[in-house]
């Protein structure tokens, strides 16, 4: 089996609707189990949130996500600056539709248009407090 890299994704309580929306965005199959599942919740509040989700898409794209339990501490819990999500490739139609998706209800960035070395180019926060960074292939200006 060959190794992945999959981006897993923490959330505070939310983590069912935000994996629900990256599956309208990237389609696939969503599988999701909570801690009641597997009598992991220490804290009966924690019964019915997330303990792993993945998404695979129809094109072998992987997210995973899962919801923070009650006893984690929120300053261990934050979306921040320290990681981006990016996506990239050649399908100009396929990327531009992720980045509709991803941007709607977020914080654009920077557009997503044609920049300096020739690739189209975007960054956003989706409105689960998510960045993203989005880029077709390109050829570099002359």
């Amino acid at each position: 089996m060959a190794t992945h890299l999959n981006p897993y994704l923490s959330f505070r309580d939310n983590a069912r609707e935000a994996m629900e929306f990256y599956q309208t965005v990237f389609g696939g199959t969503l599988e999701v189990t909570t801690f009641g599942e597997f009598s992991m919740a220490q804290d009966p509040a924690d019964t019915d949130k997330v303990m792993h989700s993945m998404l695979t898409s129809n094109s072998g794209l992987v997210l995973m996500g899962s919801d923070a339990p009650s006893s984690m501490d929120s300053r261990e819990l934050s979306h921040g600056t320290d990681h981006t999500v990016s996506l990239s490739g050649e399908d100009e139609t396929e990327l531009r539709g992720y980045w509709d998706k991803l941007s709607d209800g977020g914080q654009v960035a920077m557009s997503f248009e044609k920049a300096p070395w020739g690739d189209t180019f975007g960054m956003c926060t989706d409105k689960f407090g998510v960045p993203w960074m989005i880029t077709v292939a390109g050829t570099p200006a002359q």
